[in-house]
């Protein structure tokens, strides 16, 4: 596993952050439930071409997404599906659609992929933007570990009030566990629960770098540096900025 960059910063990073970082890498680079290590390493590395490819930044200036017209800048080891999908998630996810995920399914992927790919996306997201945030540089990625895929589909997923299959609360069975952490979970919780194993990885993390479950709705309660008001509202400000509905 590569050394982690927080050893150069100038900041003090508390234990379980570093621990959750180093975790997650451990994570990425082994099989997951529908790609193997290598290829998810590989959809690492299209994760950080997207930010230099001029394409979508053409698309993320465009009036419609639509509008624009050209070739991502991509690694050339995915598919053309696995690149949009990885380009327009990273550069323009606000403007994505139901039409445009059904093109990306049909130009080769699984929905299981698509799922997964999302979660790496998201994961990644996370780890880069910490960084970048304490002014370090990236992490150079790990090998890949070997091993097959799991291929695990949840029985109970099903396409009800998402673009792909989720699995809603009343439907997780003993397989599928740990699922969610209580029978009331918001749909954002809900986003990867097709492929459970991404879903956890990318809870843990954004459970380390916010709050976990427990703590969300306790608003007099703070377990990190910031308080609690302070935390809400450099959220609130990055939403907006990033165009988040939610």
């Amino acid at each position: 596993m590569s050394s982690l960059p927080f050893e150069n910063c100038g900041f003090e990073v508390r234990q379980n952050l570093i621990d959750a970082h180093q975790e997650a890498w451990r994570r990425i680079a082994s099989p997951g439930t529908w790609l193997t290590g290598e290829r998810r390493l590989t959809v690492v590395a299209e994760i950080h071409q997207a930010h230099a490819c001029d394409f979508c930044q053409e698309i993320k200036d465009a009036l419609s997404p639509n509008a624009a017209t050209g070739t991502h800048t991509a690694t050339g080891n995915l598919s053309d599906a696995e690149v949009e999908l990885i380009h327009r998630v990273v550069s323009d996810s606000g403007r994505l659609s139901e039409p445009w995920s059904q093109e990306v399914l049909a130009g080769g992927l699984s929905e299981g992929e698509y799922v997964e790919i999302v979660g790496i996306i998201a994961s990644v997201m996370i780890i880069d933007t910490c960084t970048m945030a304490l002014g370090v540089a990236d992490t150079d990625l790990p090998d890949a570990v070997a091993g097959e895929p799991t291929r695990y589909l949840p029985p109970g997923a099903k396409v009800e009030a998402a673009w792909l299959p989720i699995v809603e609360p009343e439907d997780v069975v003993e397989t599928d566990e740990p699922l969610y952490p209580s029978p009331k979970v918001g749909y954002i919780y809900r986003g990867l629960s097709m492929v459970p194993e991404s879903m956890r990885n990318y809870w843990a993390m954004a459970n380390e770098h916010y709050l976990p479950g427990e703590v969300i709705y306790q608003f007099d309660k703070t377990i990190r540096a910031l308080e609690r008001p302070q935390m809400e509202l450099i959220a609130a400000r990055v939403s907006a900025l990033h165009q988040c509905a939610y």
